[in-house]
């Protein structure tokens, strides 16, 4: 194909532009740049950007009409998608979770202060300090939509009222149920000694122990919000998402906690696109 073919062939797309081509094109936009959003730091991000590459080449190979390369590069992407399917089976799954959480209209609710907010906040937050303060070890899972019953169930099942004293109770070194990890629903600790799945995430510092190494894993398989007291300094660590942040104070552990008790979480597809467009801009 010579180049005033190509010109003839882009000007006679474009006279065929319509509204819902216009449209079509919003939607695929917005559903690649989610994605992208969606696996942002993980090892199916690098293989999205490989893949666009292809697709890029691919179509480019298809307007000069290279026959052999086009075949190539064809099967290589029937091929490419059962390998992908495979190697990232944990971030799709955890991209198809994040979807399944959230509805197009829904637009979340804040816990009820009634129930448990100030109130739970305030029991969360004296403890944690109080362990970091004395370099107790605590591994503290607050369940949010996602449920994790199959965690719990491998614990000590308590269904206890949520208060600073029974957090700090229950690890207390050398006590039955210190080893393990807190899920918190709402204003009851549900269970305790409960183990989680650790992540495997070769980036991770090696000198994170194994409660940040499960803070993570717990986080990247849920939307749970995790704290971690390390017994070693003291320092307390959130996970989310799948990422941990080290080194949080008493007011940034109080900000995220009245963001899960008392902040409204808007969690509907809407609200996170408007969300990550602002974060991308």
């Amino acid at each position: 194909m010579s180049i005033g073919d190509l010109l003839k062939t882009i000007a006679s797309g474009f006279s065929q532009f319509s509204v819902a081509d216009a449209f079509d094109i919003l939607l695929i936009s917005i559903l690649i740049y989610a994605l992208m959003s969606i696996t942002s730091g993980t090892r199916a991000y690098q293989v999205l950007k490989g893949v666009g590459i292809i697709l890029i080449v691919t179509f480019i190979c298809e307007l000069f009409d290279f026959a052999v390369i086009n075949w190539l590069l064809g099967s290589v992407l029937v091929s490419g998608i059962l390998i992908i399917i495979v190697l990232f089976q944990p971030e799709l799954r955890r991209a198809l979770e994040f979807i399944g959480r959230r509805t197009v209209f829904e637009k979340g609710t804040a816990s009820s202060e009634s129930q448990y907010g100030i109130y739970s906040v305030n029991a969360i937050h004296r403890a944690v300090l109080s362990l970091s303060k004395r370099k107790v070890g605590a591994l503290i899972v607050i369940e949010q939509k996602t449920g994790l019953e199959d965690i719990i169930s491998n614990g000590v099942r308590i269904d206890g009222i949520l208060s600073d004293q029974l957090l700090e109770n229950i690890f207390e070194p050398k006590t039955p149920l210190h080893d393990g990890a807190v899920i918190i629903r709402g204003d009851t600790i549900v269970a305790a000694s409960c183990f989680l799945p650790l992540s495997d995430d070769s980036n991770i510092s090696k000198e994170l122990g194994t409660r940040h190494r499960a803070s993570i894993g717990i986080s990247a398989n849920s939307d749970s919000i995790t704290i971690v007291v390390s017994e070693e300094t003291g320092t307390i660590s959130i996970a989310k998402d799948g990422r941990l942040t080290r080194y949080i104070d008493s007011s940034a552990l109080k900000d995220t906690l009245d963001s899960i008790y008392i902040t409204p979480n808007k969690n509907g597809i809407i609200e996170w696109l408007k969300g990550a467009f602002k974060n991308g801009t």
